[in-house]
């Protein structure tokens, strides 16, 4: 059971597997349902904003969508020329992802920067991936996720279901794996929407910044509901909740039509169904003064 350690505090995830979430799926039966037998009075439970976004149908499919001049020109010079061969080693890419950026596929690359110019503007759709929260891993075929406009408010919601269903006092949050960066108490972020106190800010230039100078790298809590949570303590429980959950068919889509031995846009809701997938992490805190302290992450459980 993967944990973290802070001072006298012990944080315990448990990755809770799933059907894959397909859009209109009634995700709150299946919240409830998962973790009525284990969650207890002041647990956390943490969802995955992807897996919310593809229940809910936030997502956009780039098949027929024509890209103008300008995406064509980033899907083209700017990530395989100044990704490929400048940026990547700027910001410590492993290899395989830069060769992976000199190949950018085209011409779905063009189309995906088309969707993420109108969805999140120009310094998001500078990214090499993410961009502006958006996404095609673990989404079948050439659809891709957006990202929630209001995760807080869908959090309140959740909360208030959960917990009259469950009657149990349980928190609920919702992260994404884009990361934030922290220099000191001052936390930042590439990603649009994040919790309060981290700060989003510059696109590209936060996920330059961040990875040009090693700084330490979170996943991104986007809401915390019915948890009391100083900014820190929500950045730690999202990397741990991150490293309990995986990356289902893939961490990019790369690596999903690798593992189904098919192209970019041909991974199916059927094959994406066939993975084990963990879109619920149930957190539970306690105090334990026995322990040694550590801010180190244990995810060999």
């Amino acid at each position: 059971m993967p944990r973290l350690r802070v001072g006298d505090v012990e944080y315990l995830s448990i990755a809770i597997p799933t059907v894959y979430w397909m859009p209109g799926e009634d995700f709150l039966q299946i919240i409830v349902r998962s973790v009525k037998d284990l969650a207890r009075d002041g647990d956390l439970i943490v969802l995955s904003e992807k897996a919310i976004s593809i229940a809910t149908g936030n997502i956009v499919d780039e098949k027929n969508i024509e890209p103008r001049p300008l995406a064509r020109l980033i899907g083209g010079i700017w990530m395989t020329i100044v990704w490929g061969h400048l940026l990547g080693r700027i910001c410590h890419l492993k290899p395989k992802t830069i060769q992976r950026l000199r190949e950018y596929p085209q011409p779905e690359g063009p189309k995906h920067k088309e969707i993420t110019l109108n969805h999140a503007g120009l310094l998001q759709s500078l990214r090499h991936g993410s961009e502006g929260g958006i996404d095609g891993s673990n989404v079948a075929f050439s659809y891709v996720t957006l990202p929630l406009q209001d995760p807080n408010k869908i959090a309140e919601n959740l909360h208030e279901e959960i917990s009259k269903k469950l009657e149990q006092k349980v928190g609920v949050s919702i992260v994404d794996t884009d990361m934030t960066y922290s220099i000191g108490s001052f936390h930042f972020t590439p990603r649009p929407n994040p919790l309060k106190g981290i700060y989003s800010i510059g696109g590209v230039f936060s996920y330059i910044i961040g990875r040009m100078l090693k700084l330490k790298p979170r996943a991104t809590p986007l809401a915390i509901v019915g948890w009391d949570a100083s900014v820190e303590e929500a950045l730690n429980i999202a990397e741990l909740t991150h490293h309990s959950r995986k990356d289902g068919a893939g961490k990019t889509v790369w690596d999903m039509a690798e593992r189904f031995g098919t192209d970019l846009t041909s991974v199916t809701w059927e094959m994406l169904n066939s993975v084990k997938h963990c879109p619920i992490v149930l957190v539970r805190k306690r105090a334990t003064s026995t322990l040694k302290p550590t801010n180190k992450i244990d995810v060999k459980g």
